[in-house]
């Protein structure tokens, strides 16, 4: 185990990967790391959580982070990435719009789960969106590695992206489609019949079973744990199994 990714308070998953569970609201921040370029996955619920972020992700990976993926727009995942100026941001296809068209919304929602008002207001107004939308699959070159964007959705939302890392172990970054910490979250904006297919898309890139599936709030999980959770969802959804 590395122990300068454990002095920051990161989790070395591979080789190439790791991850930080955040303070709060538990929200998982990924980081890819390649010979040329470095990919950050959900970059936090504000600028200040941003900022920090990106200071131990470029200590980490001894260069600037150049690529972010946003797993979803909700704020706890989103409202942190102007922190990351310069980066090439990709979302979901349609995610763009969402947080253009719903910029009240998203700083109100971050409001009423606790960001104080100043804080979300800053974020909202220098909100990043995505410029490169991902409608099936995108294959990101970072230098040595290329790693898999793909739209596995709608489920969790409408525009839920999965990041795939190949290596020593597969890595499937999952956002909120997968939650270990508590019970998934079907908000109004979720796709609630379509979840399940999702989940099944998830474990299609893993692959096989001794893939580290990484969720958006919580610990490290198997594919074992995300069968689970798809039956718990077609069940709690009534979705057939056939």
């Amino acid at each position: 185990m590395d122990v300068r990714w454990e002095e920051e308070g990161w989790e070395r998953l591979t080789g190439r990967a790791g991850r930080r569970r955040l303070p709060v609201w538990d929200c998982t921040v990924g980081l890819v790391v390649g010979d040329e370029s470095v990919l950050l996955i959900d970059p936090g619920s504000c600028l200040r959580e941003g900022a920090q972020v990106r200071a131990e992700a470029e200590r980490l990976a001894g260069r600037r982070v150049t690529h972010i993926a946003f797993t979803h727009g909700h704020f706890d995942h989103v409202l942190g990435g102007a922190a990351f100026s310069g980066a090439e941001v990709f979302g979901a296809v349609g995610l763009d719009a969402l947080l253009w068209t719903g910029r009240e919304e998203l700083r109100g929602d971050a409001v009423r789960h606790g960001l104080a008002e100043a804080e979300a207001a800053e974020a909202v107004d220098l909100l990043v969106v995505p410029k490169h939308l991902v409608s099936g699959e995108w294959t990101l070159e970072l230098g040595g590695l290329q790693v898999l964007l793909a739209n596995v959705g709608p489920g969790h939302t409408r525009h839920d992206l999965a990041v795939f890392v190949p290596g020593e172990r597969e890595t499937v970054f999952c956002g909120d489609l997968v939650e270990e910490s508590g019970e998934p979250l079907a908000g109004p904006d979720a796709t609630p019949r379509q979840w399940p297919a999702a989940l099944d898309r998830l474990l299609a890139l893993g692959g096989d079973d001794d893939a580290l599936y990484v969720p958006g709030h919580g610990a490290v999980v198997s594919a074992d744990f995300v069968r689970a959770q798809r039956a718990t969802l077609a069940a709690r959804f009534g979705v057939s199994e056939t």
